[in-house]
């Protein structure tokens, strides 16, 4: 039995937050209580500079050339957020685990919840479960939560996007194949670079 409590819910947020930076502490701490996380204290500056920094490591994770390289990041992560797990009820909605120490700020605990969030993903969805969006245009990052472990898209609408790309190519070729069928090789040549 897998208990993940932090795992999908962290990566998303870790996403979200990559792909669109919080410009200040304020925005920051709106987005951090929309995903659920319970804030005990102020968001400060440093937080923001902090979440920045737990961002950037993160996203070299997502980024890494092979397993090997990905867990060696995760570990790295894991080693600079360590704390002992410890049960708590201080929201008063159930006790839980956290993987942190009691009253940190808002920027220690991103980054401990990141850091434990993307082993506890990686560990109990698969290594390959963090990625870019396959659309080229597109560097979105994401965390692959499907049922499959197939998800090659940041969103439906780049799904979509590449759909659309891939038909109208087909289209053309299918256009240009059928213009030279029944031809012979020599008509085909005469009618490519235009010679009698």
């Amino acid at each position: 039995m897998h208990l993940n409590p932090y795992g999908e819910d962290a990566v998303n947020l870790a996403a979200d937050l990559v792909n669109r930076p919080p410009a200040d502490a304020e925005e920051l701490a709106a987005r951090c209580r929309t995903a659920g996380l319970v804030l005990e204290r102020p968001t400060t500056a440093e937080d923001l500079d902090r979440a920045r920094y737990a961002l950037e490591s993160w996203e070299k994770v997502v980024d890494a050339a092979d397993e090997q390289e990905r867990a060696a990041l995760v570990n790295r992560m894991l080693e600079e957020a360590a704390a002992y797990p410890r049960m708590t009820d201080h929201a008063g909605s159930g006790w839980h685990l956290h993987y942190r120490d009691d009253r940190k700020p808002l920027g220690d605990v991103l980054f401990s919840l990141i850091a434990v969030g993307t082993a506890l993903h990686l560990a109990g969805r698969g290594m390959h479960r963090l990625r870019r969006c396959a659309v080229a245009e597109c560097d979105a990052v994401f965390a692959d939560t499907s049922r499959t472990g197939r998800q090659r898209y940041c969103s439906q609408l780049c799904a979509n996007r590449d759909a659309v790309r891939r038909h109208r190519a087909r289209g053309q070729e299918n256009e240009a194949s059928s213009m030279y069928k029944g031809k012979s090789s020599s008509s085909v040549r005469k009618s490519i670079t235009g010679s009698v």
